[in-house]
């Protein structure tokens, strides 16, 4: 049904936005980035500033009493050169914590990527317009999640009543991981691991995962550094496999730099390590890791070779046991800082009956599962990331 109220436009501004570290003014509107400028300009990688500007975990937050919300955004949907279309991203519309309505947006910037090639290339779109009519009466609390995995340009945000910033006092839970923490194969913004582990807690979420991109950067240990929270978290390690970034000698001062960073500006709150979750192509192999295209699906497999560990190359395994190393011997001087063995999430019992699809990302169930028991294990009254 269409509204008979007058329609109300809103500004849209940082006031609205939650999980988003900056906020760039373009063309069409407003894009929420999850770094800063001074970060991207640090380095030059197409796939981070791709990841970064997918807006995981951010959401639009505010108080009305209205019953219809319209929405124009230009998304910026990802075509894989010989892969089948993906599916267009999902936005969330939450009503007093509680999720009611689902939608796209059609349309839209195209960005055409060759996985052999390793190239990018974006054609053009317009914007389009996502609709929730007859919404229930009276006051009420809506959060509206970006898609985690569609880069989305904010243009106009219209409703039926007006609308007024929500300010979150809920504690703020400050996250950095890879693709699984940003949620690759998850199949809806509140459906990936840490937003479900920060509903089920109800605490204030801003989501640092990006594909492919957690490298222990020193930029980002800086922008966790400076970004509020009340209690934080690194899940660490795959991504470097992935990419043969560095060696065992070269890891464990990485690492300790890393979080001595973190500690500048966040010397007391609760800091939780976390190492990667089973991945059995690379538990005893090392990476590079490589598309494998055999199937005629997406997929991944190890391209290193396990005789290589002896000269430093890293795995999984070999990443658990140096995280271990790390935290005990920082925890004799921090009692703030924690581990948690990843495997806790998604181990071996868990790959017998949830296999990951491309042998390297959870599946939207796996997702759900994972966030459950980070919930359970983490943010109990006697878990690591409980404020006491």
């Amino acid at each position: 049904m269409i509204s008979q109220r007058p329609w109300v436009t809103t500004t849209i501004d940082h006031a609205f936005l939650h999980g988003a570290i900056e906020v760039e003014h373009t063309s069409h509107g407003l894009l929420p980035h999850r770094l800063p400028a001074w970060a991207r300009a640090q380095w030059f990688d197409p796939q981070l500033f791709m990841v970064e500007a997918q807006p995981s975990g951010v959401r639009l937050s505010f108080r009305t009493q209205a019953t219809a919300i319209e929405l124009d955004t230009v998304p910026t949907k990802r075509n894989y050169l010989g892969m089948p279309p993906r599916p267009d991203g999902i936005y969330e519309l939450c009503i007093d914590g509680h999720l009611a309505r689902q939608g796209s947006v059609q349309g839209g910037h195209i960005l055409h990527i060759d996985m052999a090639k390793g190239t990018m290339e974006t054609q053009a779109g317009a914007a389009g317009t996502l609709r929730f009519a007859d919404l229930p009466e009276g006051p009420k609390t809506i959060e509206i999640w970006l898609p985690h995995n569609e880069t989305t340009e904010l243009v106009a945000l219209r409703s039926d009543a007006p609308i007024t910033p929500l300010v979150d006092s809920r504690p703020r839970w400050l996250h950095h991981g890879s693709s699984i923490s940003h949620g690759s194969n998850a199949d809806h913004p509140t459906g990936t691991w840490v937003a479900k582990a920060a509903r089920l807690a109800g605490v204030n979420l801003t989501n640092l995962g990006f594909g492919g991109s957690a490298l222990l950067d020193p930029a980002v240990a800086r922008v966790l550094r400076d970004s509020p929270a009340d209690m934080i978290s690194v899940k660490l390690g795959i991504n470097l496999v992935n990419t043969d970034l560095m060696r065992l000698r070269a890891f464990g001062p990485a690492v300790h730099g890393f979080l001595d960073t973190i500690r500048e500006g966040h010397a007391r709150t609760p800091l939780l390590v976390i190492s990667p979750i089973l991945c059995p192509i690379h538990e005893e192999t090392p990476g590079p890791t490589a598309p494998d295209f055999a199937n005629g699906e997406m997929a991944f497999r190890a391209a290193g070779n396990a005789a290589e560990m002896g000269t430093g190359k890293l795995t999984l395994s070999v990443i658990r046991q140096a995280l271990v190393r790390i935290v005990e011997q920082r925890a004799a001087t921090d009692p703030h800082i924690h581990y948690l063995d990843g495997r806790v999430l998604y181990g071996e019992a868990d790959y017998a009956t949830l296999p990951l699809p491309d042998r390297l990302h959870p599946d939207a169930a796996t997702h759900q599962l994972m966030g459950e028991r980070f919930a359970d294990l983490v943010f109990s009254p006697t878990g690591p990331l409980c404020l006491k």
